[in-house]
């Protein structure tokens, strides 16, 4: 699961870091970044193979996406669109295989969030932020969807998941594909199936801190969201006050 993200740099700077992709129709995302707290059904900046030149130039570019994948076929109004796509199987699931051999994309990112179940309960969560352990922003991969509403083109996409890492396994069962930047071209290419690159990334080269539960509303999108914090003890079955 990945229901969550966060970019702490401008749109500027985001496509600066992303330098090999052209800067597309992205000026409408202006002012909404930096965004600490990133939740799905809004708007990011996403990588995908299109024309960058004409004649029939294809090339990595930027464009505007929503979270959360529509096809074309699928009917508004019925369930929640997928915000995650489950790297096993989606190769021949019927709502993500089209997208996935075709539409594959990059979501740029500083960092994402995710909640470790304390006492396995469900009811006392613990979120953490997750990063790279240098800092440096990165891409998950990604698949994207088109459709027309009223005459208005929308894109849509949704972040492939895959088995946790080392790191990851300590809080949750799933993690996002996070891709090497060698590997960027190949997931971006015509390639039907580049099933390899959908692994858990090294554990090494990531890092993760505790941080304050006011991340579960996302009307809470400060700076100070991703600030470390020393978790509180939560007793599971605290004894009743005695008066």
């Amino acid at each position: 699961m990945c229901g969550r993200v966060y970019i702490k740099t401008s749109l500027e700077e985001l496509v600066r870091n992303f330098a090999f992709a052209e800067r597309g129709a992205i000026d409408a995302l202006g002012n909404r970044f930096p965004r600490y707290n990133g939740a799905p059904t809004l708007d990011y900046p996403i990588i995908i193979r299109d024309m960058v030149r004409e004649p029939d130039i294809m090339g990595p570019v930027f464009a505007s996406a929503r979270w959360g994948l529509m096809p074309a076929w699928m009917k508004p109004g019925g369930r929640p669109p997928p915000i995650n796509a489950r790297c096993e199987g989606i190769g021949t699931n019927g709502l993500f295989r089209s997208a996935y051999r075709s539409r594959r994309c990059l979501v740029p990112i500083n960092g994402f969030f995710e909640w470790k179940d304390i006492f396995g309960t469900g009811k006392n969560k613990q979120p953490y932020a997750i990063a790279m352990a240098d800092g440096s922003p990165f891409a998950l991969a990604g698949i994207w969807e088109t459709r027309r509403d009223n005459d208005i083109e929308i894109r849509s996409f949704a972040i492939v998941t895959c088995e946790p890492n080392e790191m990851m396994a300590q809080i949750h069962d799933r993690m996002p594909v996070v891709l090497h930047r060698e590997d960027y071209e190949r997931w971006l290419s015509p390639e039907p199936d580049p099933n390899d690159l959908m692994k858990p990334f090294p554990a090494e080269l990531m890092t993760m801190w505790p941080i304050g539960r006011n991340v579960g509303s996302p009307k809470n999108d400060t700076a100070d969201i991703i600030d470390p914090i020393d978790p509180d003890p939560i007793d599971p079955d605290p004894e009743p006050t005695l008066i």
